[in-house]
């Protein structure tokens, strides 16, 4: 009986994933160390209490958070980002945020208030567009201001006040992607796309006096990273992947310089 060698195999004690290259018998495998990986048994939901569950609680107590996907088109990042949302066992980051954050609301006692507004924006083409606008046509400014920081200029922000608010609003916007056919993904997202959800709490302090704090939460959906030769792709797809690569380098650039710490500049001004 022949014994079959598995291509990929996955420690999650370590935190490794060993790679075989099965037409290469002789070849050493290689091993890749994470701060955590999770095996083929992984459920939906662990992936998302153990990576997204403590960020959305920090935006929650009035912090910023960031939850994105990266790779290669087909890896799948919108499986694990949006799921399957009418089969709760498969839902995903996005819709599991949804539940979590108006869960945690509806906990609230006391003169607790909050207040929950959603924005949604495309990067295509190093162009930012409104996915809620009325004008699909217009393009949008990035401006900066000290006491606000890194802003989208005219963007619109709808309040809601459920998680099936939330989820209608994001299918709204997302009737207006940009979406294209490329030889690795027959339905490849073509552009970055922002999801912002911005929580105001207002509590009473020990003062007796009302206090705010806001926290917003950021889900990204990246486009597809991908080789250009793999992709098939010739002029208006060539241009998009172009472009798609020189804002997922900028990006990589951005996190290596604020891991590092060291670092006296990040280079979030090299794309949109």
């Amino acid at each position: 009986m022949m014994a079959h060698k598995q291509a990929v195999n996955v420690d999650e004690i370590r935190g490794t994933i060993t790679v075989n290259k099965l037409e290469i018998p002789h070849e050493p495998p290689k091993t890749f160390t994470f701060d955590t990986v999770f095996g083929p048994d992984s459920k939906q939901l662990d992936v998302y209490n153990l990576t997204a569950r403590p960020i959305v609680d920090s935006v929650l107590e009035g912090y910023n958070g960031t939850i994105f996907a990266y790779g290669q088109t087909g890896t799948g990042k919108t499986f694990t980002m949006e799921g399957v949302r009418a089969v709760p066992e498969l839902r995903g980051i996005i819709p599991n945020s949804f539940a979590h954050i108006f869960g945690h609301i509806a906990k609230a006692e006391g003169d607790t208030r909050f207040l929950v507004r959603v924005s949604y924006l495309e990067i295509y083409n190093e162009e930012v567009r409104d996915l809620l606008g009325k004008d699909q046509l217009q393009r949008l400014e990035v401006k900066e201001r000290p006491d606000v920081g890194v802003y989208i200029k005219d963007l619109s922000g709808y309040v809601v006040n459920n998680a099936d608010d939330m989820d209608r609003i994001m299918t709204l916007g997302h009737k207006n992607r940009s979406v294209g056919a490329t030889n690795m993904n027959e339905h490849s997202s073509r552009s970055h796309a922002i999801f912002t959800i911005t929580i105001e709490c207002s509590e009473k302090g020990v003062d007796g006096n009302q206090h705010v704090r806001m926290g917003k939460l950021h889900l990204v959906d990246l486009a597809g990273s991908e080789r250009q030769g793999k992709t098939g792709a010739t002029g208006q797809r060539l241009k998009e992947a172009t472009k798609i690569n020189l804002s997922l380098s900028t990006l990589g650039n951005v996190i290596s310089a604020l891991v590092d710490g060291k670092s006296t500049h990040v280079p979030h001004g090299s794309s949109e």
